[in-house]
């Protein structure tokens, strides 16, 4: 049995826009402009508290002074309840259902914060599917950290195990694990494929399954 452990956001679930929208639910309530989505979406992937200094500097205010903590607490909770515009990428349900037929564990480790990943995870219907998530303030470390990585691991009860995402940050989280990287290359990657360390590709969830169940430890 192979244990697959996934990032959430340009992985699973296109978030950016719900992202987008509760930045710019906290910006405007200060009266601060909203920001594009394209320019939110490039501060996804490194956890609230990176997010928070981007939109703070992305507006000329301090990223670390005295607006950081209420901006953060503001966006944490509305992370919790705001999760329109988190949608499944296609295919995602009918591969994680195939990977469960195949007998495969699944987890889920994602610098978003726990609670407003659970909210984003039960919005789009994988809760089901996933006994294991792990979010950012899990642990004391983030991704690329290998902690949440190993944590996912320890519980699902593997040694080995698959790292599926599809950012440069994922590409660096599988090295520090020590674990063959899957990169799904229609999430948020900027950096191009080729130039990112990764065992396999695949540009559609139908091939996951196949990639799982073919696959060669050495």
């Amino acid at each position: 049995m192979t244990a697959l452990i996934f990032d959430l956001d340009g992985t699973l679930i296109d978030s950016a826009p719900a992202i987008h929208s509760v930045s710019n639910a906290v910006l405007t309530a200060r009266g601060y402009p909203a920001l594009s989505l394209d320019e939110v979406r490039g501060y996804v992937g490194k956890g609230a508290p990176h997010l928070v200094r981007c939109l703070l500097q992305s507006v000329g205010e301090n990223p670390d002074g005295p607006l950081f903590q209420p901006l953060h607490d503001d966006l944490i909770t509305r992370y919790e309840t705001e999760v329109e515009g988190n949608t499944l990428y296609p295919g995602v349900v009918q591969a994680l259902e195939a990977l469960a037929a195949m007998g495969c564990a699944l987890a889920i480790t994602t610098n978003k914060p726990y609670r407003p990943a659970l909210a984003a995870i039960a919005h789009v219907g994988l809760d089901r599917l996933f006994p294991v998530v792990i979010g950012g303030d899990s642990l004391p470390t983030r991704k690329p950290a290998p902690e949440m990585v190993h944590e996912a691991q320890r519980l699902l009860g593997h040694d080995r195990a698959l790292y599926v995402g599809d950012s440069e940050i994922d590409a660096e989280t599988a090295v520090n694990a020590g674990l063959p990287f899957l990169i799904y290359t229609e999430g948020y990657r900027k950096t191009p494929l080729d130039a990112l360390p990764h065992a396999a590709s695949f540009s559609d969830f139908k091939a996951l399954p196949g990639l799982v169940e073919h696959w060669t430890w050495p």
